[in-house]
């Protein structure tokens, strides 16, 4: 029988490709951190705030969002958006997932 420190490791590893795709899904409407932290939740998406952060930046840094800082209120806030080309990432991406979705119905015996 698979233990809770087990389960716990394969769920955290087969989510962890997944918060990436969901990050370009989610931001094609531009949102800040904490905001998207909740939203993700929200869709099922737990995600620790020391994961988020260190990801938003390495998307930026691969052209895959973009983000600008709003000043409007009284506390600073950076809001992502999706690129183009985190568009194409994201729309590459599910397609695939949609062909492990169908792969993984079809071992299982569903259509």
């Amino acid at each position: 029988m698979v233990n809770d420190e087990q389960l716990s490791t394969h769920l955290q590893e087969l989510r962890r490709g997944t918060v990436v795709l969901a990050c370009l899904l989610v931001l094609r409407q531009a949102n800040y951190g904490y905001a998207l932290l909740d939203l993700l939740e929200q869709r099922g998406f737990a995600v620790d705030a020391n994961t988020l952060y260190p990801l938003l930046r390495r998307l930026e840094k691969q052209g895959l969002l973009t983000s600008d800082w709003n000043t409007d209120e009284a506390r600073p806030r950076k809001f992502y958006r999706t690129s183009a080309e985190g568009e194409q990432l994201a729309e590459t991406l599910g397609r695939d997932w949609d062909a492990l979705d169908a792969a993984f119905r079809a071992l299982k015996g569903r259509p």
